[in-house]
């Protein structure tokens, strides 16, 4: 909505390219009308792909970004994978790899509920689950408030939109990207 997600997205893909993976960042189809996103100050990231599911087919692997919502992912993503449905029939993504990310507007506003609740579209498909894991020492502390988790990176937005990516949330980004980078190029020979 605000840039948050797709500023880890981009934080993420630096660490998966210096994996020597290749990289695509791609957003989900908007539901909203324009007049709700202008209340709501959205920002609508047009110079960036729409992806479908043809796509999802292609890759050897994908972290997936999303907002929280009430402790789940935003519809828009939710009527995204509902749409995988005949990839679903044909096991098509099964063995594929796949982790999370997310942004929410406060420190305890459901990161983890949120990726934790996501992961059954992973589980129905048979991708499996890469969690970022306590691997790096920015995703744990007191020191300052910042988001992520084990289950995946995070940022924190604010109710409004104006807290920014901290320095710290994007370099635990990037390696998840790193991590991930590392996984498939073990797994994908």
């Amino acid at each position: 909505m605000w840039g948050h997600v797709k500023t880890l997205a981009e934080s993420i893909s630096e660490g998966l390219v210096g994996q020597g993976c290749e990289v695509k960042i791609y957003r989900v189809a908007e539901t909203l009308s324009d007049e709700v996103l202008a209340k709501m100050y959205a920002q609508k990231f047009e110079n960036v792909p729409l992806i479908t599911t043809d796509e999802l087919m292609k890759a050897d692997g994908f972290l997936v970004g999303f907002g929280t919502r009430f402790g789940s992912c935003s519809a828009q993503m939710k009527a995204f994978w509902d749409s995988t449905g005949s990839i679903w029939q044909q096991g098509g993504l099964a063995g594929k790899y796949g982790g999370c990310f997310t942004s929410s507007a406060s420190q305890h506003g459901g990161q983890e509920t949120t990726i934790a609740t996501f992961l059954s579209h992973f589980v129905h498909h048979g991708i499996i689950y890469v969690p970022l894991g306590y691997g790096h020492p920015g995703i744990s502390g007191t020191e300052e408030v910042f988001g992520g988790g084990p289950w995946g990176a995070g940022t924190i937005s604010a109710s409004d939109g104006s807290r920014v990516v901290s320095d710290r949330e994007k370099v635990t980004a990037k390696y998840q990207g790193e991590n991930f980078g590392k996984i498939l190029k073990r797994a994908v020979v």
